[in-house]
């Protein structure tokens, strides 16, 4: 009778497993459906620029970059990291920060330009994709010193895709009005392709995990008071964080030559 009982308990142990082997925990694609969103958005940002609505578009990819940032770390937060989610974040940024952007500033400035403002949208496509391949291949590195978790090599896609914008920025801000010289918008995107696959190290938020606690204070207000701007003025905000991220680059540079004197 017990032998019995002990088969019934252990059949029932046995359809337990089973049915919880066909369960995915709900948790694990919420940072997938945060990446697919940002997706949603970079395409929405190429019709919108395909329409003329220009601002609209750029607003697009704005969020699409804010989403990029989070996505990662709500993945890290959930232990819902995953290779197929590496691989799709890494297609939504070229599409969001390599195509997206580059053919929103062609549709606004650079038509008139030809073949050689279509040859420099080209290249910087083909700069982004080269540094997400390069940036994949960096993160398979086993034996990465912990310090360089600090820094990027080159400028991440996100930060070219808003980089590449300032000229849109400038003109929605009424600062100045760049259209009228295409040229200067071509060597902008040069630029910022060429930063892309360049070695330059960039300062990156991921290796940071821990703050002073006399610091807590100080950083909620800083975000809090560019968040205010962000929704306040927008393209002024937007102008003065590009400025800031090209100022940084050889402060960036400067801590990394440092560090690995160290």
């Amino acid at each position: 009778m017990s032998e019995s009982k002990d088969k019934k308990a252990t059949r029932r142990q046995r359809v337990t497993e089973s049915l919880k082997s066909r369960q995915f925990p709900i948790r694990r694609i919420i940072p997938n459906m945060v990446t697919l969103l940002a997706l949603c958005l970079g395409l929405t940002a190429v019709r919108q620029g395909l329409e003329g609505r220009f601002e609209l578009a750029v607003m697009c990819i704005v969020i699409a970059g804010f989403l990029d940032a989070f996505d990662g770390r709500l993945a890290r937060l959930l232990k819902a990291e995953s290779p197929l989610g590496a691989q799709l974040d890494s297609l939504t940024d070229f599409v969001n920060f390599g195509i997206a952007p580059v053919l929103v500033v062609y549709l606004w400035a650079l038509q008139s330009t030809g073949r050689i403002g279509w040859a420099v949208i080209l290249v910087y496509s083909v700069c982004c994709a080269l540094r997400l391949a390069r940036f994949n291949v960096d993160m398979e590195e086993a034996d990465r010193p912990a310090w360089k978790t600090k820094f990027f090599v080159g400028v991440p896609s996100p930060s070219a895709g808003g980089l590449v914008m300032l000229p849109i920025y400038l003109q929605v801000a009424d600062i100045v009005n760049l259209a009228e010289y295409p040229i200067i918008i071509l060597a902008n995107t040069t630029i910022v392709g060429l930063l892309m696959v360049s070695t330059v190290p960039t300062f990156s938020g991921k290796g940071l995990t821990h703050i002073r606690r006399d610091l807590v204070l100080p950083l909620m207000l800083f975000i809090g008071f560019t968040a205010v701007m962000l929704f306040t003025f927008p393209w002024i905000t937007l102008t003065a964080m590009s400025a800031a991220y090209y100022t940084f680059l050889p402060i960036s540079a400067y801590a990394y030559w440092r560090l690995k004197q160290a």
